[in-house]
């Protein structure tokens, strides 16, 4: 039986997900299509931009994406909070960047629409809220690509999947293993030979900015926040150590010791090489440790959560290692 929503993502609350939204009709969003040799490929540039463009829009913070050929991986936190402190204009601009007026209207009119819409109140609180929501953050990356790859396509009808899945992490390990896992996707998909050779990634975007030294910020982001504890250079390695660890050609060839942010989050290597793989068949609606996973089930009024168990097993992993 499948669960509203808004039972695991909790409107006006901030959080952090794993959403992925899967093409149906064995369209493919990007890359070649094997069956007609049409190459989609330019797409995968409209989605990224996409991401980028909204991650600057809505109260997010935008951690990891992967544009992929049938499917689009995204690590977004979101932040109400920080919607809750823009000006009415300002809530007002960001809705109108989403919906533009009629090309090739004037700027003046609209800075008009803009001054205009920030007097209606009651119309400016539900705004507010849709920019801090993240099913319409999803609704305007997909519809967009839907209609754009319809026409391009010739057809009409459903492009994508009813629902995107959605995965609430709950802890700091549990971000970052699903941004590596989401980093890692066009290794383990075999469009990429090595983690740095992927394209349309939030771990390209990190390494053509260059700027290692600094603390890990997300890609794209239009709130105020703290960085993940851990500097660019950091996670770099992380990725590169858990691809060399997970690929079996690439172990005569491992570093000897595991990154340090594995010990700062008391995560045992073997721990680590558990969940990173297992972001998506380990888990459903979760992802955490189990003392988290049970306290987020409580709040939810229910038992237990679909990945429990192999949390808890994963703790015995820790426990023995």
């Amino acid at each position: 039986m499948g669960y509203p929503r808004r039972i695991y993502v909790q409107p006006g609350a901030p959080g952090t997900y794993h959403c992925v939204s899967r093409c149906v009709r064995r369209a493919f969003l990007c890359g070649e299509d094997p069956l007609t040799g049409r190459s989609f490929e330019h797409r995968k540039r409209w989605v990224e931009a996409r991401i980028l463009e909204l991650g600057g829009i809505f109260a997010v913070a935008v951690h990891a994406y992967a544009v992929m050929s049938n499917h689009v991986h995204v690590v977004i936190e979101v932040d109400p909070g920080a919607a809750m402190a823009w000006p009415e204009e300002e809530v007002a601009r960001r809705w109108l960047s989403l919906f533009r007026c009629a090309q090739g209207a004037e700027d003046a009119s609209l800075a008009s629409r803009i001054e205009l819409l920030a007097t209606q109140h009651a119309r400016i609180a539900t705004l507010r809220q849709r920019l801090a929501d993240l099913s319409w953050f999803m609704r305007c990356l997909n519809e967009p690509v839907a209609r754009r790859a319809n026409r391009e396509d010739g057809c009409s009808g459903r492009f994508w999947e009813g629902r995107f899945k959605c995965q609430t992490l709950l802890d700091d390990p549990a971000v970052l293993a699903c941004m590596v896992y989401v980093d890692l996707n066009p290794v383990r998909a075999g469009t990429a030979a090595r983690p740095e050779a992927s394209v349309h990634t939030s771990l390209r975007r990190r390494y053509d900015a260059g700027t290692l030294a600094g603390p890990l910020a997300p890609v794209a982001t239009s709130i105020p926040g703290e960085a993940l504890p851990l500097t660019t250079a950091n996670y770099l390695e992380l990725v590169d150590w858990t691809w060399r660890m997970l690929h079996p050609a690439r172990r005569e060839v491992i570093p000897r010791h595991a990154p340090s942010i594995l010990t700062r989050m008391s995560v045992r290597p073997t721990q680590w090489l558990c969940q990173v793989p297992a972001t998506e068949s380990g888990y459903w609606r979760v992802i955490g440790r189990a003392e988290a996973i049970s306290h987020h089930a409580q709040q939810l009024g229910r038992h237990w959560l679909r990945g429990l168990g192999f949390a808890r097993r994963l703790d015995a992993v820790s426990n023995t290692t």
